[in-house]
C-alpha cells in the first residue's frame, strides 16, 4: 500500500499558492483494508475514506469507464492493482495530475510541471470529453490563474467546444452548475469564467440570465469587481449580483427551485433589479416607504442594507449617499407598532399610524 498527494495541493504548492485542501490516493489496498486502519468510508460511486485523524480524503486508485451521458454515467474500477500513472491518466488536467510521494518526490508521467511553467491547462487525454462538468471546471482554473497568465491550450479549447456542441453540458444538474458558479465567484474572477464560455457558446446552458456578454461587458464587470473588498462577508453575493446585473426582472422569478440558487443570492438580485431603478432617482418618502415594505426591512434589515451595497458597485453610489439611505431606514425601523399601542391606538388604526409615523421619519430623514 502506497500513498501520494494529488491533484491541486500538490499544484498550489508549485505555485506558491496556499493549499486549502489535501487529497490522497492511495495505491495497492482495498476496501476492507482501510476500513481495517481505521479509515471511514464516505464514497458511494467509488471508494473514498477520511483519515481518522486529519479527516483528509483517501481515494482508492481507480481507472473509470464511460457508460452513460452526464457527469455521473461512470463504471469505476479500483481493484489493487490499478496503478498511480493509470489513476492520474482519469484526471481533467495535466497541472491536476502531478502526484507527491512522502519523501516529496514528484510523479510527473504526463508533464503537468512543464505546463504549469509554460502556464498552460491542457487536458490529459482524450477520456476528458467523457465528463462535461470539466468544461466548467477548465472555464474555473483559466479564471483563477488568469491573473498569473495561465491559458488554455486551444486542443483542450477545440475539446471542450466540441462537447459543447453535443449538448453534453445540458446534462449537468443545476446543483452541480451552481456549485461551479459559486466557487468561480469566490475567486473573484467570474468574468473571466464567463467570457470563457461564451467563446465555448455555453453561456445558454450554464446561465441563462444572462442577458449579453461581449468584451465591453467583460471590462465594466471586471472594473467593478476590482471595488469589491474580498473581506466584505457577503462578497459572493455581491458579485453575483453584478454578474447578473441587467437580467430581466420577469425571469428571477422561484430561480431557488428552477436553477438551484441559494436563497441569500436569489433575493439579492431580485431586489436589485425591481428596486435599482427607484434608488437612482431620488425616490420621494412615499416610494422609500414601499420599497422598505417590500424588502422587509422591519424585520430583515440587512437586506435593505446589502441592496445599498450592491447599488454602490453597480451604479456608483457614493459613500454618504449610501449611509445617508442606511440611516433615513434605521430611524424609520426604529418606529415600532408597539410604541403605536401605546399612544392608545388599537385595531387597524395601529397600521394607519404607523405608516403615518414611517412617512414622517422618513421625509424629516431625507431632509437632515
Amino acid at each position: 500500500m502506497k500513498v501520494y498527494l494529488v491533484g491541486g495541493a500538490v499544484r498550489d504548492a508549485l505555485l506558491s499558492r496556499p493549499i486549502v485542501e489535501r487529497d490522497y490516493v492511495v495505491v495497492g489496498s482495498t476496501p476492507a483494508k482501510m476500513i481495517a486502519l481505521g479509515y471511514k468510508q464516505v464514497g458511494k460511486d467509488f471508494p473514498v475514506f477520511l483519515h481518522p485523524v486529519s479527516q483528509d480524503e483517501y481515494a482508492l486508485a481507480r481507472t473509470e469507464r464511460k457508460s452513460g451521458q452526464g457527469y455521473g454515467g461512470f463504471i469505476c474500477d479500483f481493484e489493487p492493482t490499478i496503478t498511480l500513472e493509470q489513476d492520474l491518466y482519469r484526471r481533467d488536467l495535466t497541472v491536476n495530475a502531478i502526484a507527491q510521494s512522502g519523501d516529496g518526490t514528484l510523479i510527473d508521467p504526463y508533464h503537468g510541471q512543464q505546463d504549469l511553467n509554460n502556464k498552460i491547462l491542457r487536458h490529459v487525454g482524450p477520456a476528458f470529453s467523457e465528463d462535461p462538468l470539466r468544461v466548467l471546471r477548465v472555464a474555473r482554473f483559466a479564471a483563477r490563474y488568469h491573473h498569473l497568465g495561465f491559458y488554455i491550450a486551444d486542443e483542450t479549447m477545440a475539446l471542450m467546444k466540441s462537447m459543447v456542441q453535443q449538448g453534453e453540458l445540458k446534462t449537468l444538474t443545476p446543483e452541480r452548475v451552481w456549485l461551479e458558479i459559486e466557487k468561480s465567484l469566490g475567486d473573484g474572477a467570474i468574468e473571466v469564467f464567463t467570457t470563457v464560455l461564451s467563446h465555448l457558446n455555453a453561456l445558454n446552458d450554464v446561465q441563462p440570465l444572462l442577458v449579453k456578454w461581449n468584451e465591453e461587458t467583460h471590462q465594466k464587470l471586471n472594473a467593478q469587481l476590482a471595488q469589491v473588498p474580498k473581506a466584505d462577508p457577503n462578497y459572493k453575493v455581491v458579485l453575483f449580483c453584478l454578474w447578473l446585473q441587467h437580467a430581466c426582472l420577469t425571469k428571477l422569478t422561484g430561480i431557488e427551485q428552477t436553477l438551484k440558487i441559494p436563497s441569500k443570492y436569489a433575493i439579492a438580485l431580485r431586489d436589485y433589479c425591481e428596486h435599482a431603478a427607484t434608488l437612482m432617482t431620488s425616490p420621494s418618502p412615499k416610494d422609500l416607504l414601499k420599497l422598505f415594505n417590500k424588502v422587509d426591512l422591519w424585520r430583515r434589515p440587512e437586506r435593505f442594507e446589502l441592496l445599498i451595497n450592491i447599488m454602490r458597485f453597480t451604479l456608483g453610489f457614493e459613500i454618504n449617499q449610501s449611509e445617508k439611505l442606511k440611516k433615513v431606514a434605521g430611524s424609520t425601523r426604529a418606529i415600532s407598532a408597539q410604541a403605536i399601542i401605546a399612544k392608545g391606538f388599537s385595531g387597524s388604526e395601529i397600521k394607519n399610524q404607523l405608516n403615518e409615523e414611517r412617512l414622517s421619519q422618513i421625509t424629516h430623514s431625507l431632509h437632515l
